[in-house]
Formats: C-alpha cells, sequence, structure tokens
C-alpha cells in the first residue's frame, strides 16, 4: 500500500493548515494511500510544543501521526536554538545551521526509508520559522527523490509568506534570511490564489512548476447531530452565529461580541482551544459579561472530514444561521471558515480583510469595511439580522455561493489529480485519449462504442476523457457513465483552449503514469480519439495486432462514412469515395499519418519526439492554436525515422455534420480556414442536415479540392519523408521505375536548394510537398488512375498565375509559388489542410 507522508510547519494539532492537509490527503486515502501526518511540533518554536508526545488531537482514524525519528538526538536542535534562528532571520542575517541542516536531512530520509514512502505533502514549508528544517527537506526530497527515482512526488503548498501574517516577524524584502524556493525535479509548488503566486514569483522569479491551489471545501458527507444544541445548552429558537477560529488577538474575536450586542436573541459560538492563550480568552469572556451577550467557548471541535464520535465543524454549521468571519485586516492568507460555511449551505459575514476580494470576490455577505468601521455598525447588524431571519434572502444567497464554490473545488481536484494522477491498473497496456467540449449530446454513445470493444479485456485499457472548458453537461454524464463503465475512465480537464492542448494534456496524463506500471518491458500504447466520431467494435484490437506484429510506432485507422447517410447524394458520395479509394492505396504503402479520429502511438517513441507540440498561428490578430497537431506530430515521427503502420480492419467511422451543414465551405476548400491558417469552425447543427445532392459543377469542386488537398500529402509527403520509400518493391511498381527515380533525384535537389535537412518543423513540408506535386501531377494521376481506377481522372487545372508561365521555366515558378508566404495562394489552391 502506498504512503503518503504530510508534513505541517503550523504545530497546532486543528488549523485551517491542517484542515486543508486532510482535505488533500482524503483524495489521496480514497486511491489506497496510508496517510502519515507530522503536525510539526519539533519544527516551530513559539508554540512551545517541542519533543511532546501526540495526545489527545483531534484527527480523523485514517490518519497515523508521526514524526521524524530520532529528531530529539540531535545535538544542539531544540526549541531554543529555532527561536534563536528565527531571531537572526528578523535581522536579516542568514544563520548557520550546516550541521543540524545536514543531521536532519539524513534523520527524514531514514524515517521515510522506514515508512516506505511514496508521495509527500509539505504545508507552508517556506516561511522561515525553522531555517534549518526548511533546508533539511530540501536535501531530503532531493536524496530520497533521486534514490527511488520518483519523478515530481511532492506537493508544497504555501498558505502564509512573509509578506502576508506578521511581516515584521521575517525581515525585509527580498528576505536574504529566507531558504529560497529550490527548482527541483521532485517538487510541485502551490500558492492560494494569483496575488500570492504574483508576490512569490516576484520574490522568486526563477520558480518554475507554481500553480494556484485554492483551499477547497467539500458538502458535508453526513448530517449535523441533532443533540449538538441540547449538548451546549443553546434553546432550540435561539439564533446561532458561528465562529471557527484560534483564540488569539490577531482573530478580533470582540467583533463578534460587540456585534451581538445589535442582535438580541443570538448566541455566539466560538470553537477553539481556549488554552492557546488563556489571556486573551479571559479578556474575551470578561467583554462578554460587560455587553451582557450569550458566548459559548465549545473548545476545539474534530473537523468536518472526521468519521470520530465527538461533536465537529460539521455539527456546528448544521445548527448555525450565520458564520462568522471579522478577522483582522492583515493576518489572514484565505479565511477557510467562510469556504467551509459557503460548502455547508450557511451563510457568511466578513471583516474586508486585505486579501478578501482576492479570494472570495463575487460570492455574496455583509462585508464590514474595517478600515472604516473597526467595530461593527448598527448598519451592518441590520445586514446580518436579515441574512437571519429572510429566508428567502438567505436561499438566494446560500445557492449564489454554492455555484462558485462548486466550480473552484472541482478545478482544484482536477488540478490535483492531473499533478498527481491515480495509479495505473498494472494490466493496462493503452491509454485512449477523448478531448470533449460540449458533447453532451454524444458523450454517452462515444463511450459507449470505446468501451463495447470485442475481443479486448476492459482491464487491458482506460479512457482519459479532457474536458476542454464544456459549458453543458458534458463532463457529469461522463462521471456518471464512469460510475458503471467497465472500463476505468479518468476525467480531467484542459483550460487552454484547443483541441490540440486537450490531446497533449491526455497523453502527457496517460505517459506519467505508464512509466509507473508493474510490468514497464510491455510496449504501451497512447490512443486518440475523437467525441463526434464512432471506433467500430474492433477498433482496438485490430489496432494494437497490427501495431504488436510490426513494432511500428505509430498505428493508423482506417476512416470511413457510412454509405446510407448519403443515399440521394450520389455526386457527392462519388467525390468522397474516390478520394477514400486513393487514400486506401496510399496508406497501404506508405502507412499514411494520423488523424485525431483514431491513431495509436508507442510511448517511447512519443516521448522521443518530445510528444504533441503546440504551434500558433495570427487568425484576427489574435494566437489560436494550430489544428493540425496529429498530422505534425506523425510527420515528426516519421522524420525522425520510426515506422508508421496502416491498420486497414481498425475502422473509424467520421461524423458526417460537416458536410451535411458546411458543404459550401467543404466543397470550395476552405473547411479548414484559409491563406495557411489552420483552422474550424464548431459545427453545432440545430436545423435538419441538408438532403440535397451537389451539382454538377460543384462536384467537380468538390473533387478537384479534395484531390489536391490529398494527394501533396498522401502520395509525394511519405517519400519526401522517407526517400528510401522509394527503394521499396511495392512504391517502385506504383510509380514505376522511371517516375521514382526522377522523384528521387528532384527531392535531392529541392533539399540542397533549400538547404533543408529534415522536414520536422511545422509546415516545413508543405512548400516542398506542393512543388514536387505541381511538377509531377501528370504522372502521378497517371498512376492513380492505372492502381485507384480511371474515374479519378486528371489533374485538376493549375492556377490562372501559371498561364503565361513558359514551360521551360514551369519549375522556376512553381518554387515562386509555393514559397509566396504573404498571400496564402498555394495555401488556398490546396484546400487549406483539409477538405473530406
Amino acid at each position: 500500500m502506498p504512503v503518503l507522508w504530510g508534513v505541517s510547519f503550523d504545530a497546532t494539532a486543528m488549523s485551517g493548515v491542517v484542515v486543508e492537509f486532510l482535505k488533500t490527503a482524503k483524495s489521496f486515502t480514497d486511491r489506497g494511500y496510508r496517510v502519515h501526518l507530522d503536525l510539526g511540533y519539533d519544527i516551530k518554536a513559539d508554540k512551545d510544543r517541542f519533543f511532546t508526545d501526540y495526545r489527545h488531537e483531534r484527527v480523523p482514524d485514517w490518519v497515523t501521526l508521526d514524526r521524524v525519528d530520532g529528531i530529539a538526538a540531535i545535538a544542539g536542535y531544540h526549541r531554543e536554538f529555532v527561536a534563536a534562528t528565527l531571531e537572526s532571520v528578523r535581522r536579516d542575517e542568514v544563520p548557520d545551521t550546516e550541521r543540524v541542516t545536514a543531521e536532519l536531512a539524513a534523520a527524514i530520509v531514514r524515517t521515510w526509508e522506514d515508512r516506505g514512502v511514496d508521495l509527500v505533502v509539505v504545508e507552508n514549508g517556506t516561511l522561515p520559522e525553522n531555517v534549518a528544517y526548511t533546508k533539511a527537506l530540501y536535501r531530503a526530497i532531493a536524496t530520497y527523490g533521486a534514490r527511488h527515482d520518483l519523478g515530481r512526488y511532492v506537493l508544497w503548498r504555501d498558505h502564509d509568506l512573509m509578506w502576508q501574517s506578521e511581516p515584521a516577524k521575517y525581515g525585509s524584502f527580498p528576505y536574504p534570511a529566507t531558504p529560497p524556493m529550490v527548482n527541483s525535479p521532485h517538487i510541485h509548488y502551490f500558492a492560494l490564489h494569483e496575488e500570492a503566486r504574483r508576490r512569490t514569483l516576484e520574490w522568486m522569479p526563477h520558480l518554475r512548476n507554481l500553480d494556484v491551489l485554492p483551499n477547497t471545501f467539500t458538502p458535508p458527507s453526513r448530517p449535523g447531530r441533532p443533540d449538538f444544541r441540547q449538548r451546549y445548552g443553546i434553546a432550540p429558537d435561539t439564533r446561532l452565529l458561528a465562529r471557527c477560529t484560534r483564540i488569539i488577538p490577531q482573530k478580533r474575536i470582540d467583533r463578534d461580541l460587540h456585534l451581538l450586542a445589535h442582535l438580541p436573541g443570538t448566541c455566539l459560538f466560538v470553537a477553539g482551544d481556549t488554552e492557546e492563550d488563556p489571556a486573551e480568552t479571559a479578556r474575551l469572556r470578561a467583554l462578554a459579561r460587560e455587553l451582557q451577550v450569550d458566548v459559548v467557548f465549545g473548545g476545539v471541535l474534530e473537523p468536518c472530514e472526521s468519521t470520530g464520535d465527538g461533536f465537529s465543524v460539521r455539527d456546528l454549521l448544521a445548527h448555525a444561521d450565520v458564520v462568522s468571519f471579522l478577522t483582522s485586516y492583515d493576518y489572514e492568507s484565505f479565511g477557510n471558515p467562510v469556504g467551509e460555511a459557503i460548502a455547508a449551505g450557511v451563510p457568511y459575514i466578513a471583516s474586508r480583510y486585505a486579501l478578501y476580494d482576492t479570494v472570495y470576490g463575487g460570492y455574496e455577505a455583509p462585508v464590514l469595511d474595517i478600515r472604516e468601521h473597526d467595530l461593527p455598525t448598527a448598519g451592518f447588524a441590520r445586514q446580518v439580522h436579515e441574512l437571519m431571519t429572510d429566508a428567502e434572502r438567505r436561499a438566494h444567497v446560500v445557492a449564489h455561493n454554492r455555484q462558485l464554490g462548486t466550480h473552484t473545488r472541482e478545478a482544484a481536484t482536477e488540478l490535483v489529480e492531473t499533478l498527481f494522477p491515480p495509479a495505473m491498473g498494472p494490466a493496462v497496456r493503452a491509454s485512449v485519449v477523448l478531448p470533449v467540449f460540449d458533447e453532451a449530446a454524444n458523450i454517452e454513445s462515444v463511450l459507449r462504442s470505446l468501451c463495447d470493444q470485442e475481443d479486448a479485456d476492459p482491464a487491458t485499457y482506460e479512457i482519459v476523457l479532457v474536458d476542454n472548458n464544456s459549458t453543458d453537461a458534458t463532463v457529469e454524464l461522463a462521471r456518471r457513465f464512469a460510475e458503471t463503465s467497465p472500463v476505468e475512465i479518468h476525467v480531467i480537464s484542459e483550460r487552454e483552449q484547443g483541441v490540440a492542448c486537450a490531446r497533449r494534456a491526455g497523453m502527457e496524463f496517460a505517459v506519467r503514469r505508464s512509466r509507473n506500471r508493474q510490468d514497464p518491458g510491455d510496449r504501451f500504447y497512447l490512443l486518440s480519439a475523437d467525441a463526434d466520431c464512432r471506433v467500430d467494435r474492433r477498433w482496438l484490437v485490430e489496432l494494437l495486432a497490427v501495431m504488436d506484429e510490426e513494432k511500428a510506432a505509430i498505428g493508423v485507422c482506417d476512416y470511413y462514412y457510412d454509405a446510407e447517410h448519403f443515399v440521394g447524394r450520389p455526386r457527392l458520395w462519388d467525390a468522397i469515395q474516390r478520394t477514400l479509394r486513393c487514400r486506401a492505396v496510399t496508406f497501404a504503402l506508405f502507412g499514411g499519418f494520423p488523424d485525431g479520429k483514431g491513431f495509436a502511438v508507442e510511448r517511447e517513441a512519443y516521448e522521443d519526439v518530445g510528444g504533441i507540440e503546440i504551434f500558433y498561428q495570427l487568425k484576427d490578430g489574435r494566437f489560436v492554436n494550430h489544428l493540425s497537431d496529429d498530422w505534425d506530430f506523425g510527420i515528426r515521427v516519421a522524420g525522425s525515422g520510426h515506422a508508421i503502420s496502416y491498420a486497414p480492419r481498425s475502422r473509424v467511422e467520421i461524423n458526417p455534420r460537416r458536410v451535411d451543414h458546411a458543404i459550401d465551405e467543404v466543397i470550395a476548400g476552405r473547411a479548414y480556414g484559409t491563406d495557411g491558417i489552420i483552422v474550424m469552425r464548431d459545427i453545432r447543427p440545430e436545423a435538419p442536415p441538408s438532403t440535397a445532392d451537389l451539382t454538377a459543377a460543384e462536384a467537380l469542386q468538390a473533387w478537384e479540392f479534395s484531390i489536391k488537398d490529398f494527394t501533396p500529402k498522401n502520395a509525394v509527403l511519405p517519400v519526401l519523408l522517407t526517400p528510401s520509400f522509394l527503394d521499396e518493391d511495392a512504391v517502385v511498381e506504383f510509380f514505376g521505375e522511371d517516375l521514382a527515380a526522377r522523384l528521387g533525384a528532384r527531392i535531392a535537389e529541392i533539399k540542397a536548394e533549400m538547404s533543408v535537412v529534415d522536414f520536422l518543423p511545422i509546415h516545413s513540408y508543405k512548400t516542398p510537398s506542393y512543388r514536387l506535386y505541381l511538377e509531377f501531377r501528370d504522372e502521378i494521376f497517371a498512376r492513380l488512375r492505372a492502381t485507384v481506377g480511371e474515374d479519378i481522372g486528371f489533374p485538376p487545372p493549375l492556377p490562372e498565375c501559371f498561364a503565361d508561365v513558359p514551360e521551360h521555366r514551369f519549375a522556376e515558378f512553381v518554387k515562386y509559388y509555393c514559397e509566396d508566404r504573404e498571400s496564402g495562394e498555394a495555401h488556398n489552391y490546396f484546400g487549406n489542410g483539409g477538405v473530406f
């Protein structure tokens, strides 16, 4: 069973930092991890708990409280040493901790070895409360990670940093005595919000792998106990104001007491440790007597996540009318009680502390502007009273806040699962990546077709669904389908819009997890599927069988349209099927190129070429993803010497909605944009599809654009990338000996002329492919007619610009035409990247 080790630098049994750790750790227990938590008693000096035993700390029963072995035996390491180093930090002096740091690091590594640690979560490790321990932790992470080849196995989250809480305590910017954050191959850093990330990068501009992971709040898993009020002597008809907090001056609980003076019939329940600062507790009790208000100091409650028998925060929230957070201006980094209230469906009130609008902007609540009013005003109290007593207002606020909170929680969960993905099943040898955007109408049938694969053991493959900012019910329907699916389905998200980004995110997710399979010697495959297409029932088994047999780096499927869909449109169907017949011939010869609708790549080949690369182009003054990531990826694989195989019995049915609803763009060669900008309009048909056939002129136009798009990419490009194809008997038979020899010679000339040593960069292949097509078009078409059928016909007419070009200068002007990047004419002539 894998082990998660958590360490909190807070040195408190139950604080916001520990609560957030528990929420994160719970997602890993659901994957089978055992959780060990070091509360940091031996780290932080000012809590006076150094080397004290754990006794009555309340944590869920799935957490084992633990600590580093032998730490008390390190000479010179004690509370006074840590306090002295913190004083040096305050004076901006770097303390000498080397010996202690080295011994601490060794002790941490020994402890992790003993426990069999696989994953580490560090909470608040950057704040220089203990310089020696922070340095030791970095050293231990590097040693242990390298020893076990763990990759990025540390989640390091900072809740407070030097400029936030008690800034005078930690020296001055740029904090020379604070250990700098390390760019480690083993650590992924997290800030609580964008402002914290901005400030962190202002301090550490070199830092990589820093994401925003907000605190998250999950609705209670079970109802609160009905005897809560009875236990604490609160009458059933008394309104209840809840405050979950440390009882220290910075939390300004006195504001709640002054608010109570305006709210007769209301009780304040303070859930916090009355012994942390006894003087503050006594001061608040005295103030409550002076103001004659009803207060219950209920002590520390168990966290919402607790499964124990004691009273928990969940019980308090179930009985509360309003949750309060009237804290200091410059002390808080997030404000967990507000989030807990939102998740529990309880309205909240807050002071406008420094980061309130950064964290909770857009939520609805009475907010006290403490820069103008230190204590609650009568007007503020009236807003609170309305929130307690007006049922309609309460319902509106709760619904609004819960909707915003749910989005934040889901985004945070997806981020953690993407960066620290669940383990892959030991039998899994293939991951099917499915990018989706607003596919609620199709998603269940698409997933069903991927799961109902004939002769494929469901334990041997998985589906990685990548949501690309869907606005409909796609994700909800996918998660519901996954609950009963025989095939494991992972739902992740990619925020950058574009199918290329989503496909890459899914493949990278699968690659990271596949490295830890029990039998890494087997070939592992990454497959791409399309959410608006349907795979045949033997798609998977036929594709992998060919790749296994031929040891191919890429496997290409057969893509087809259902002929029944084109009954009554014979001219359109004729143009389509002629193109598909040509493709069957060239794919059989050269293996073809991958199409996102369905292809497979072997993982090592994927990593060898650097994975899917995202290119950008300008469209209407904005950078957008280049659409042909699948083709460009195949070109890079083929250009790197890897083999591509064609699996004709692995079939994918193409969704006809583009030819049904955008036929004007298709037959004009504009289905994928113009002028070399390859984009595709999103077709979401609402009207019935067109059933009208093409006219004879339209059919000719459609065929000419289709064959012009097809031939350079499928008959010329393969031999351009791999000239050795021209030595193969089947290829020589297709072209004829004379044409094959002249093509090979001309390819060598063009390469030398262009000073191109490879054709890997995006679209550098287009110019030479177009040139070779135009120069050899008559002979290539003669071979297509002989091989595919006489109905293939002759090459479409040349662009009009060649009408006055002398024959002996034709090749020269072909070069000028194809090299004209400004006008984009060549791209438009060749259909700009795709037709059918």
